[in-house]
């Protein structure tokens, strides 16, 4: 039988080389999705948003797949629990959008770019790491704690085990049928969106982009929920998720996993601080997108234009990293991650951040009008 030391290696080295082509591919299509909600609200290109939504289509049915397959426990997640803070997550989401829009990409993009020489971004990382640590454990902890998260819904009341529309629907009398149906349907309409658009057809680059992030995903999902996954783990006679932050199965999300990412290198001494999927998807993103830019020979420094440019960065990113720990997750960890799962919490978390893009966005439009 093996134990959690002989896995570790297997789990993280996985994630990071999955992370890897991630970074790679995104860097090269140009996969962000501040990028795609600022194309639709400004010139009213929708094709970086349907590759977005492709990704997740992707990984709404390959989570279904392996969850009807029984090698994945999706409900093991940190996104299907019975209570949904719901104001966590419309207010966190918004902080988050907000924030992305500021600090010019999310948590997956603000590695991608410091992959490709951005300075600004490395920046924006240790920031965000900082917020988010503050979020978890810190300041920002505890008004989470008290003004946020006791705003729930228990869905228990509606009938389902958990927060997820196929659990919902199933409880409303579809039964078990439900497990599939509901990814299949919706997993079938977001495709038919974004294929309905004869443009994206043409962009057979974003089509394979798309689908390859959003197999990734689910690619996570089976390294963290299925190879890392242990029934009984010998040293405490509990199940045991492998080299995960959170103790559940995870797939990729940028946000907390910074934070962890600092506490590592600031502790590497404490042998209880560990390399686990999070931080090591952090890496191989990076590491992904530099290969990506010295291949295409489009690595280059760049750093702050003005003062401006700097309080903009530092507040958007202590937003996404308060943000992005308070929904839990990013526009990839809830966006992309936690939607595969068709939790309650992450679909709101969805809208949340596009409402806080968009937003941000009208801003800056604003402020360069003023400017004018």
């Amino acid at each position: 039988m093996k134990d959690a030391a002989q896995l570790a290696p297997l789990v993280t080295g996985l994630a990071f080389a999955l992370s890897f082509v991630f970074g790679y591919v995104a860097n090269r299509v140009s996969f962000c999705t501040m990028g795609a909600i600022a194309d639709v609200a400004n010139f009213g290109d929708w094709r970086r948003l349907r590759m977005w939504l492709l990704a997740i289509a992707v990984a709404i049915g390959g989570a279904a797949v392996l969850q009807g397959m029984g090698l994945v426990d999706l409900s093991k997640s940190i996104y299907m629990g019975g209570q949904v803070a719901w104001v966590s997550h419309v207010v966190g989401g918004a902080f988050f959008g907000f924030g992305m829009t500021l600090a010019s990409g999310c948590g997956s993009k603000t590695l991608i770019r410091i992959g490709g020489g951005n300075l600004k971004s490395l920046i924006v990382l240790i920031v965000m790491g900082i917020a988010a640590y503050m979020t978890l454990k810190g300041v920002f902890a505890s008004w989470r704690a008290a003004g946020l998260d006791p705003w729930r819904i228990n869905f228990a009341s509606f009938g389902g085990k958990t927060s997820d529309l196929p659990s919902l629907v199933g409880a409303a009398g579809l039964g078990a049928t439900a497990r599939w149906l509901v990814p299949a349907l919706v997993a079938g309409a977001v495709a038919w969106f974004v294929f309905a658009d004869r443009d994206f057809r043409d962009a057979r680059e974003m089509i394979v982009g798309g689908a390859i992030v959003g197999a990734v995903v689910v690619a996570g999902w089976y390294v963290s929920g299925h190879l890392g996954y242990l029934a009984e783990d010998p040293a405490t006679l509990e199940e045991k998720f492998v080299a995960t932050n959170s103790g559940r199965a995870e797939s990729f999300s940028f946000v907390a996993p910074a934070a962890y990412l600092l506490e590592l290198l600031m502790m590497w001494t404490d042998t209880t601080r560990v390399l686990t999927f999070g931080i090591a998807a952090s890496l191989g993103m990076i590491a992904g997108s530099a290969a990506y830019a010295l291949v295409s020979k489009s690595f280059r420094w760049e750093s702050f234009a003005s003062a401006e440019d700097v309080g903009n960065h530092l507040v958007g990113a202590t937003m996404m990293g308060f943000g992005g720990v308070t929904a839990l997750g990013c526009t990839i960890g809830q966006g992309i991650t936690g939607v595969s799962t068709l939790a309650v919490g992450s679909i709101l978390t969805l809208l949340a951040i596009i409402g806080g893009c968009l937003l941000a966005v009208r801003y800056q439009m604003w402020r360069l009008e003023r400017m004018a």
